[in-house]
């Protein structure tokens, strides 16, 4: 058969569409192919689901073609009861498609702690139970005993405590504390650049109380309040050293970026 006839014939026609129709089936299945590994390699950002009920939260993550999985709850106070108020992985991370986002929310029933045996030990060592089992010291007073630097009485909102007694975890409780006689004084320390926190266990320390706490107008939101630091104190250390144990301490914070304009007033003019 001659190449003319050949190329005119139904076979070359019929091998010629079972080519064409094979060449296709290869380029599609390549472009699948393509695609799905395309697909596996794009990553999706990581959504802030914080502050979010879990109805929402799920949302968010699903529009962001994520997964939610609520694994744990905690109590935090100033959170919206059922928020979210952490995540892994975290918010601004790249991550796979359907990835899942493990959550833990703020439950709706405070957590309690069994207040342990404070009375009869010495102040150090409440201090010490007191922060392993998640509560915070408040006001110390002093009370003459023949039992010097012994906790007397535990107390929160005026009602006397007792071993046993069932109370919310982080809130705060006060201590009487006995006093012998001797020397009721102590140094005052200087609190200035310390964090809210850092000050009240510093003056907790050394026995003494936390005052007024006064905010200036840098400090405008909760997470300023967290993260403000103590500019002034009074009384000040450049004019008192020695303080009666118990007495308080008001304290002036500001934030960190603006100590240094707050540390430039002239001591008059923070009288």
């Amino acid at each position: 058969m001659s190449l003319k006839k050949f190329l005119t014939s139904k076979v070359f026609f019929k091998h010629l569409a079972m080519a064409i129709g094979l060449l296709l089936v290869i380029i599609f299945v390549t472009l699948q192919i393509l695609k799905t590994y395309t697909l596996q390699r794009q990553s999706y950002i990581v959504p802030d689901l914080s502050g979010l009920q879990p109805e929402a939260a799920e949302r968010l993550a699903e529009d962001n073609n994520l997964r939610f999985e609520i694994s744990d709850s905690l109590h935090l106070n100033g959170a919206e009861p059922g928020s979210v108020v952490e995540q892994v992985p975290e918010p601004g991370l790249k991550v796979k498609k359907d990835r899942t986002i493990f959550v833990t929310i703020n439950s709706t029933v405070p957590e309690k702690v069994i207040l342990p045996k404070l009375t009869d030990v010495s102040f150090r060592q409440a201090q010490s139970m007191i922060e392993n089992c998640g509560l915070i010291s408040g006001n110390i007073t002093f009370q003459p005993s023949e039992f010097n630097d012994l906790i007397l009485k535990v107390t929160q909102n005026s009602r006397e405590l007792n071993q046993g007694d069932e109370i919310l975890k982080g809130s705060t409780i006060d201590l009487v504390v006995g006093r012998s006689g001797g020397n009721l004084e102590t140094s005052l320390p200087d609190l200035t650049g310390m964090s809210l926190t850092e000050a009240k266990n510093t003056l907790s320390t050394g026995m003494l109380n936390t005052g007024v706490l006064i905010f200036n107008s840098s400090v405008s939101t909760p997470e300023d309040s967290v993260n403000a630091i103590v500019w002034r104190q009074y009384p000040s250390v450049s004019n008192t050293r020695i303080v009666n144990i118990g007495s308080s301490v008001d304290l002036w914070l500001t934030k960190s970026d603006t100590l240094s304009n707050n540390q430039s007033e002239t001591p008059e003019s923070q009288q």
